[in-house]
């Protein structure tokens, strides 16, 4: 039987401050990924009810079951938000994430893209991107690094490229499910 190894995803904003942190993911063994995520190397986590703490200190509890991806070397994490309707897609244009010793980092960059159950990708938060830009000084580099994230993830949402595969996503969560006893 494979185990699903219990992980923590920490964000954080480009000045180094926390930004958020998801206490309960469970990582998805290497064995059960689909060969698509297997051949970019993609890190994928189930979370269900987890605990949430933001940056002050307070805490609360996400509501729908989750699956994520993060990509090593790629500007964007996605999350699969399993709803009553289906799959809705809520996206981070973000550094490339850090994995080591269970926990899981990256630096979000604001900007975020949301694909609705059928419907088309939207950039949003592009307001509170512009601010922290010039807030916490970013780089040439990292604006240039945000951009390029940004477009390869409206490319991936509108093209239905990895991990943009609502029947995949509902894979995981199930096989999750099934194991661990969690409905």
């Amino acid at each position: 039987m494979t185990t699903y190894r219990p992980c923590v995803i920490k964000s954080f904003k480009n000045n180094g401050h926390l930004h958020r942190v998801w206490l309960e993911n469970w990582l998805v063994p290497a064995e059960q990924l689909a060969p698509e995520h297997t051949a970019e190397s993609m890190l994928v986590f189930i979370n269900r009810q987890t605990p949430i703490q933001e940056a002050d200190g307070k805490q609360w509890i996400s509501r729908v079951p989750a699956v994520s991806f993060f990509i090593p070397g790629q500007w964007f994490n996605v999350v699969g938000l399993l709803e009553d309707h289906g799959v809705r897609y809520y996206c981070n244009v973000a550094s490339p994430m850090f994995f080591q010793n269970d926990v899981l980092t990256y630096i979000d960059y604001d900007l975020d893209v949301i694909v609705p159950r059928g419907g088309k990708a939207q950039v949003v938060d592009q307001e509170e991107y512009e601010m922290h830009k010039v807030a916490y000084h970013y780089s040439e580099e990292v604006n240039r690094k945000v951009m390029e994230g940004l477009q390869a993830l409206l490319h991936r949402a509108q093209s239905g490229q990895a991990p943009f595969k609502d029947e995949l996503i509902m894979s995981y969560y199930d096989a999750w499910s099934k194991q661990t006893g969690e409905v």
